[in-house]
């Protein structure tokens, strides 16, 4: 009950219609309070037009809601290609997709008899492929605001679990709680193929956290105007809502969907390699992902509905040899250059042979880890020298590391898991 009584001790404004009431000693203030007396305090000492003016001239220049230096598909392809290795394909679509998205809001206001519709993004591929890394590097290029929300820990509304309501309170805090750039952003739903229909059986359970959140997030992947909570809504249950309309979010799912490989198998009637179809022509068996169709989605446990919510489909690659190795050197953020800075920062010149990258590569191929393996076995590599360089007095200037040096660390690890 005494929490009910709090109100502002400036404007009177009670906890519940505020989105924050900030206490004091003796008092409160809420947040548009808050905010009113920043910008007094900024005009007062004279810091307005040196501190707030020039941010709202970055915001102007940069934010996308000017939408006024959008990068056309082959700058995002371009720019995408410094941080992710290969995916030709995938980047292409993708490009496309995020151009005609923002465009669409570009020109949203022109009253053409034409009525651009959202087009959301289902991004399929293994684990380790790339798929969160595209729509990272995506967000940070367009200066949108980006979260990334996990399926797995959706249920429909009413049990135990996150409402998928949850996914736009992630995205309003990423925008520092304005609503009206949360409603430009990003919003990355990994995992969504663990979400599929478990049967197409009737069963006396409800499956609240397959089929029951495939419909849940009907509404907010085609746009509708959500209330959603701030600060989360079950831990929260007396704060104010905050309406956000998803209709300018654009929503990239992904997801590795393990096994719907047989299923376009089954549909291309390719069940033996190097077998030909009646129409003489050969079926590509490296990469039955690039093949698929609406229906073979159908198959695998998306209910039809958000099928039609997903239009694009970008298929990723599995990885190869050549592409872990260029993964590991090459990009800006290549994972080799991040151990090289690390120790740098101890001034030690840390730098690998070439069958080094080989051993580290073959490791994560073998036992299909894809990209994240390769930081695992990086790091069980390195173990023993970032524990000791850091604490040794009379450390080197430089470390080479050979590749027995690189396969004596990695054994002594796997000796001590099975001991």
């Amino acid at each position: 009950m005494k929490s009910k009584g709090q109100t502002c001790s400036f404007c009177g404004r009670k906890k519940e219609e505020a989105i924050m009431l900030i206490s004091g000693l003796e008092g409160h203030i809420c947040d548009q309070c808050a905010e009113q007396a920043h910008q007094i305090v900024s005009k007062e000492l004279g810091l307005e037009d040196k501190a707030i003016a020039p941010d709202k001239k970055k915001s102007k220049e940069t934010s996308i809601g000017a939408i006024t230096n959008l990068p056309t598909p082959a700058e995002i392809k371009e720019h995408l290609d410094q941080y992710v290795i290969g995916q030709d394909e995938a980047k292409k679509t993708l490009s496309i997709a995020v151009y005609n998205h923002y465009k669409r809001i570009q020109h949203k206001n022109d009253h053409h008899e034409v009525e651009l519709e959202k087009s959301n993004v289902l991004i399929l591929g293994e684990t380790g492929t790339g798929k969160t890394l595209l729509a990272k590097t995506l967000a940070k290029l367009l200066n949108v605001p980006f979260c990334i929300a996990d399926a797995t820990v959706l249920t429909e509304a009413g049990y135990v679990g996150e409402d998928v309501e949850s996914i736009l309170s992630r995205l309003l805090q990423v925008a520092n709680y304005k609503p009206e750039l949360a409603e430009r952003g990003i919003v990355y739903v990994d995992e969504v193929d663990k979400i599929s229909r478990k049967s197409d059986n009737p069963s006396i359970t409800r499956d609240v956290s397959g089929e029951g959140v495939q419909q849940g997030l009907l509404k907010i992947l085609e746009g509708t105007v959500a209330n959603v909570a701030p600060e989360g809504g079950r831990k929260h249950p007396d704060q104010k809502y905050v309406k956000i309309d998803t209709t300018n979010i654009l929503f990239i799912c992904g997801g590795a969907f393990d096994g719907i490989e047989k299923i376009i198998g089954r549909r291309l009637q390719n069940h033996a390699v190097g077998f030909k179809r009646n129409d003489s022509r050969e079926i590509n068996t490296k990469n039955l992902l690039s093949q698929i169709s609406p229906a073979d989605l159908k198959s695998f446990g998306l209910i039809p509905e958000i099928i039609g919510r997903l239009p694009i489909i970008a298929s990723l690659q599995p990885l190869d040899k050549e592409a872990l190795k260029n993964i590991l050197t090459k990009p800006k953020n290549a994972l080799l250059k991040q151990y090289q800075y690390l120790f740098e920062l101890e001034d030690v010149a840390l730098t690998f042979d070439d069958d080094t990258i080989d051993f580290i590569v073959d490791l994560s191929f073998e036992n299909k880890l894809g990209a994240r393996g390769l930081r695992g076995i990086c790091e069980a590599v390195l173990k023993k020298y970032m524990f000791e360089i850091p604490s040794n007095d009379k450390k080197k200037k430089s470390l080479r590391i050979t590749r027995k040096m690189a396969e004596d660390e990695w054994n002594a690890i796997q000796d001590l898991k099975y001991a």
